[in-house]
């Protein structure tokens, strides 16, 4: 039914205009932790579950230590987390060999971060950084080429 009110309209939408993608980034990129060496206490079940959790970010050999005083020393590739620390578990890749290992978290007694990040500085600004200072340097024939890894 129609009062002769003429009806409401929305409004009309913004127009549209070109955005800048750096403007669009609203959180800004993660600060990575130098992990190398750091040996984490293991107290209390979050302190477990957030080592391990840093562990699986790195980018580097890992040492286990488990309740039995075995040690695994490898990359660890793989973490499922369960409700207890009996059912969550790491996969470790064994340094030196392609065998790889199911650990249980409540079968971990200590953790140790033994092996260099290999992506430590390797941002990409530190690579831009590093390609801006050979540019003003004169460098001719520059290019930006990923480092080997080891």
């Amino acid at each position: 039914m129609s009062d002769g009110a003429p009806a409401e309209r929305s409004p009309s939408p913004a127009p549209k205009r070109d955005l800048n993608p750096d403007e669009l980034e609203l959180a800004p990129g993660r600060e990575r932790e130098n992990l190398e060496g750091w040996i984490p206490t293991l107290a209390s079940e979050e302190e477990i579950r957030l080592a391990l959790e840093k562990a699986f970010d790195y980018r580097g050999d890992i040492t286990i230590t488990l309740k039995n005083g075995s040690r695994i020393e490898g990359y660890l590739f793989d973490r499922r987390t369960a409700a207890t620390l009996n059912a969550s578990s790491v996969r470790v890749m064994s340094k030196g060999s392609s065998q790889k290992t199911s650990i249980s978290y409540a079968d971990i007694a200590a953790l140790a971060f033994t092996g260099r990040d290999t992506a430590a500085g390797k941002s990409w600004e530190a690579w831009m950084k590093k390609y801006q200072q050979k540019k003003a340097a004169g460098e001719t024939g520059i290019a930006l080429h990923p480092e080997p890894i080891e």
